[in-house]
């Protein structure tokens, strides 16, 4: 679902409910909005809105979780890519075609993990030949052995990052049952701010303000848990440095 959209119909909705409560607070017999009545109204909109303020609090925490795990990610494998490519060149000549297939893997994964459908799976096919670049190295010397080992144990990590990447991102997400019961429950909240006070147009303005901010929380947990598209989209700029030593 595309969070600015959802982001409209919560808004809309919650205010519309408002709206509704106000319209049938002039039209409810006195005895539906008596003290009695309105005592259990407050005390059903007070377990509603602790509910959806808890639910609220653990769904942004869970996707700022998940936004700063894939920022942290992407830097290790960025610096990993760097750090692979330094023991290529080190190695010597012989790495050539090493250093070029990992030149080709990593702009191939800046396009998969950018993609304008957003993060897509990584390409076992390209981790594969770079691997088998590495071991087809004939290292003469002690310390050719040691940076072959290094280079292959670097292989493995980045593509186990990249791999987790797309597997925490795949899990990430706010299902369709969930988001539908916690709007249910802010229009309902809302539906009973209008229900206990007349139409004025400082309360429609205190509605306007609370939908917008109920709607804004729930724009900011969709935007958080897609890091590669969007407002809050996170910055190729660690990949884009670490392709640039890799080309130098």
């Amino acid at each position: 679902m595309i969070p600015f959209t959802v982001f409209m119909v919560v808004f809309v909705a919650a205010f519309c409910a408002g709206m509704f409560g106000m319209w049938l607070n002039g039209r409810l017999p006195d005895a539906h909005l008596d003290f009695d009545s309105k005592e259990v109204i407050k005390l059903v909109m007070g377990l509603i809105g602790s509910m959806a303020a808890l639910v609220l609090g653990l769904l942004v925490a869970s996707a700022n979780s998940n936004y700063n795990a894939q920022s942290s990610e992407l830097q290790a494998l960025s610096a990993n890519v760097v750090l692979l490519d330094r023991i290529l060149l080190s190695y010597g000549p012989e790495a050539q075609g090493a250093r070029q297939e990992l030149r080709t893997a990593i702009a191939a994964a800046r396009d998969r993990i950018w993609s304008p459908d957003g993060l897509k799976a990584p390409n076992l096919d390209a981790a594969g030949k770079l691997a088998r670049r590495m071991q087809a190295l004939d290292p003469k010397t002690d310390a050719a052995r040691s940076a072959q080992t290094r280079a292959i144990q670097l292989t493995d990590s980045i593509m186990q990052t990249r791999l987790l990447m797309f597997q925490q991102q795949e899990g990430a997400g706010l299902p369709s049952l969930f988001l539908n019961a916690l709007v249910f429950w802010i229009c309902a909240l809302f539906f009973g701010f209008g229900l206990l006070t007349r139409y004025n147009v400082t309360v429609a303005a205190s509605l306007v303000v609370g939908a917008f901010s109920v709607a804004a929380a729930i724009f900011l947990i969709m935007e958080l848990n897609q890091p590669y598209q969007g407002f809050l989209q996170l910055s190729d700029a660690p990949l884009r440095e670490a392709l640039a030593q890799v080309e130098g």
